[in-house]
């Protein structure tokens, strides 16, 4: 099966006070439909175990060009996209059902409401070590030309940006316990819990206004039950993406605010911010 969709509909545990999808239940949509494609395709979470090793999501972006109503009927689709010295890359997409009553705004259910992309290491569970992982995707279909968020590779088989250092030094933060509720199978912070942690920093009206939103992230380490989180937020510029790029049609137009965010393992709440171990990074973009 090259490319795996299922059917769903907007619940009301999905949307925020603007009535539609959150990024968090967006992220949740997308990893419940990876984990469902891999089953299918042999490599699912039992597979690569009796292998040794393990799947771990690495980076992940996101651009919702609409966000879906409450009760609105969507399909969400996914599908793997070959792999690079590092990384195996999937996409996704979310669509309208073609079942699909009340739609707001005139968009038709062949247009992409939701695109993604996400960058996944094979890790030997034992040794903690990734491992290259051409061996896992060999037999998967490379789906070329397929691309859901092409980049600045048009081929479409780039895995998500690196994100850059930024100096968070003039930039207040909060700390979080990981708690029982943030933990998944793996015994470690659940990666859609991480935007829920993003979308507790931002003012809720950000959020609640947004028509678009482009998030990037990149998990640098696992962040286990109990640890403490610091939580940086940075306001970064709001530069428009030129008509001529590649990236144009992927992130928000006009973008009206843009910040950049830091996770960092804490040993202490009275541990010095500057030698907090980070343990992701994001970008995010409204409009």
């Amino acid at each position: 099966m090259n490319i795996f969709s299922e059917e769903s509909v907007i619940r009301f545990s999905n949307i925020d006070q603007s009535d539609t999808l959150t990024m968090a239940s967006t992220f949740d949509l997308f990893q419940e439909a990876a984990m469902n494609h891999a089953e299918i395709l042999g490599v699912g979470r039992e597979a690569m175990m009796q292998s040794g090793n393990v799947w771990i999501l690495s980076r992940l972006s996101v651009f919702m060009t609409r966000r879906p109503r409450f009760r609105e009927k969507i399909v969400i689709r996914t599908w793997p996209r070959n792999a690079n010295k590092l990384f195996a890359v999937r996409d996704y997409d979310i669509h309208y059902s073609s079942d699909n009553s009340g739609i707001q705004g005139g968009l038709g259910h062949d247009t992409a409401l939701v695109q993604g992309r996400s960058g996944w290491l094979v890790v030997d569970i034992e040794k903690r070590r990734p491992l290259r992982p051409q061996a896992a995707v060999e037999n998967l279909p490379p789906n070329e030309g397929i691309n859901a968020l092409p980049g600045e590779n048009l081929a479409g088989n780039d895995p998500p940006p690196s994100l850059a250092v930024r100096d968070f030094s003039a930039a207040g933060h909060i700390l979080r316990r990981a708690c029982y509720s943030d933990i998944d199978y793996n015994g470690h912070v659940n990666n859609a819990r991480y935007i829920q942690w993003i979308q507790d920093l931002l003012d809720p009206v950000i959020l609640d206004n947004a028509k678009q939103i482009r998030l990037d992230i990149n998990y640098l380490a696992e962040v286990l039950y109990d640890e403490i989180i610091g939580l940086f937020l940075l306001p970064i510029e709001t530069e428009n993406v030129p008509d001529d790029s590649p990236l144009c049609g992927q992130t928000p137009r006009p973008c009206t605010a843009a910040f950049a965010i830091e996770g960092r393992r804490f040993l202490e709440a009275r541990q010095d911010p500057e030698e907090a171990i980070p343990v992701f990074r994001a970008e995010l973009r409204t409009g």
